[in-house]
């Protein structure tokens, strides 16, 4: 099950450790290693074990491409009606599927090491 509180403050780390870490390692790996502590965090905040930590923390991660796929959709219809709608629609799946991939290496694994240092 979710936590949402959790879930929201995992987001905001993750933007704010993944932009600090990638500026300041200035690789690919240190954005996945800002994303990493933010999972670990959420894992272990939520106490639920493993599958727990997994689950809240790849939330966490997904939560931001799910805002910007809402976006998209909106920004596509107002700008481009109906073809903009289906342009929106095609591309916000897109970002979340592949978001979703991403972030379960990425925070999914910090979570699920987070949530088995909590324990259950």
């Amino acid at each position: 099950m979710v936590k949402w509180g959790p879930v929201i403050v995992g987001f905001i780390l993750a933007v704010i450790l993944g932009n600090l870490f990638g500026y300041l390692l200035n690789t690919y790996w240190g954005t996945n290693l800002g994303l990493f502590i933010a999972g670990f965090i959420v894992g272990y905040w939520v106490h639920e074990g493993i599958l727990g930590g997994l689950w809240n923390a790849t939330v966490a991660g997904a939560f931001g491409s799910i805002v910007i796929a809402i976006l998209l959709i909106i920004g596509g219809t107002i700008f481009g009606g109906i073809a903009g709608f289906a342009a929106g629609l095609v591309t916000g799946l897109t970002i979340i599927l592949v978001s979703l991939i991403v972030n379960i290496v990425a925070m999914g694994i910090g979570g699920a090491i987070g949530g088995l240092l909590s324990g259950d």
